[in-house]
């Protein structure tokens, strides 16, 4: 959530950077400053009707002493006056207050000056591009044959149990998948992440804080009866940990990672790219977490990207890294790199990581803020995250790239891992 003085003293320029967003804030910031405005009227108003209550309170004890009864009672009357003017500012104050914030949450985060203009995903920008990518035989399978033929997901089984998108992983697949959980989480603690085991439902107030809510409630299975979310991801959790906290200047970047299962309502389409493993409604996934100082986080965001760009690298996965267009990046980011990687059979790139840095914007709603000892007052911190890495499109490109005629090779890191070295 942008801030009130952010708008004030930037209104054109954030304006500007938001229209790169495609969002015409012009209207929203408009009504925010009026909004504004008046919210200090009433307190004006307010402050000095209570100033003069306290004062005449006062006069009143020493008007009866001095036997002035009939002017200490008028006095009365008019506190009495007072305090009726006092609560109605006070109820007024409460309801612009209500619509002052149902503006500022309804602001998207400003995108990064380097965040170019774009209409959807078609005008990302590729960063990089690396890995050789392999040369299959005609025969090549995409991962929703070659998981029946070796019978280690089951689609239909998990669609009994539950419903589409919900696989049962099996026997080999099931290691396997266990396999890439320990080697991201152990790849983490190299990198200096602390890992966290965190709920893998929240409140309200979580979800607010990240900015699920109120922008994204249709994606998130809601349990209704306990108003909780099941969540979309380890960022909602992990980074909750930090609302409503001041953090030391010292401890600063801090770094935190988690595995986490997430839970996804995505409308459902169809086609071969959301067809097995490409879109699912439950699917594992480490989250990496950060909280930095502001003229840290745009060091720790290279950092973390290259720590996403280590794990493809060790699985051996031809991929691309995009910057994202302001018509593609998120409400919350203010920058966001996705990673990308190549399927053989399915002959297209899958999107397996976004890490982005969200500025202020999440702190502002989590009440975030770190103290250093020089510092007058706590300012807010920057948190970023980034899926390191998401399992399922991961998963279908070992499968699919790695496919021979005697099986299905792992990556060499991951053996350790399985205790096998081919899918037969």
């Amino acid at each position: 959530m942008l801030t009130l003085k952010q708008i004030a003293e930037n209104t054109d320029s954030i304006v500007e950077r938001l229209a790169v967003k495609r969002f015409d804030a012009r209207p929203v910031v408009d009504k925010i400053l009026a909004l504004n405005e008046k919210r200090k009227t009433i307190l004006t108003t307010a402050e000095e009707a209570k100033a003069e209550m306290n004062s005449i309170s006062k006069a009143i004890g020493q008007l009866f002493k001095e036997g002035k009864a009939q002017e200490a009672n008028a006095a009365k009357a008019k506190t009495v006056s007072l305090k009726e003017s006092i609560k109605n500012a006070d109820e007024e104050l409460a309801l612009v207050e209500a619509e002052l914030n149902e503006q500022l949450v309804s602001l998207p985060n400003v995108p990064h000056e380097s965040v170019p203009a774009g209409k959807g995903e078609e005008d990302n920008v590729v960063v990089k591009e690396a890995g050789e990518i392999p040369v299959l035989s005609d025969a090549k399978k995409p991962h929703w044959d070659l998981i029946k033929q070796y019978d280690i997901i089951d689609f239909e089984l998990g669609n009994k149990i539950t419903g589409a998108g919900f696989p049962v992983y099996k026997g080999k697949g099931a290691r396997l998948q266990r396999a890439l959980i320990n080697f991201f989480l152990d790849e983490g603690e190299k990198a200096g992440f602390l890992e966290v085991l965190p709920p893998v439902v929240v409140n309200e107030d979580s979800g607010f804080g990240t900015g699920q809510l109120p922008d994204k409630e249709g994606q998130m299975y809601h349990v209704t009866a306990d108003n909780l979310y099941l969540v979309p991801t380890a960022e909602v959790p992990v980074t909750n940990i930090y609302r409503d906290v001041i953090v030391n200047e010292e401890e600063l970047p801090i770094k935190n990672m988690a595995y986490t299962p997430c839970f996804r309502r995505e409308a459902g389409s169809w086609g071969a790219h959301v067809r097995g493993l490409n879109r699912l409604h439950q699917f594992d996934k480490v989250e990496i977490v950060q909280i930095a100082k502001p003229e840290q986080s745009y060091q720790v965001l290279e950092e973390m990207v290259a720590h996403v760009e280590n794990l493809v690298n060790k699985l051996g996965l031809p991929y691309r890294i995009l910057k994202l267009c302001g018509g593609d990046i998120s409400f919350t980011s203010a920058l966001t790199f996705d990673f990308e990687v190549y399927s053989a059979a399915q002959e297209r790139w899958l999107e397996v990581s976004s890490v982005s840095n969200f500025e202020a914007f999440q702190a502002n709603r989590l009440k975030c803020r770190y103290k250093g000892k020089d510092m007058k007052r706590p300012e807010l911190v920057h948190t970023l995250n980034g899926s390191a890495l998401a399992l399922p499109r991961i998963l279908a490109a070992i499968l699919e790239n790695n496919q021979t005629e005697n099986g299905i090779q792992i990556p060499e890191v991951l053996q350790p891992y399985t205790g096998f070295a081919v899918i037969n």
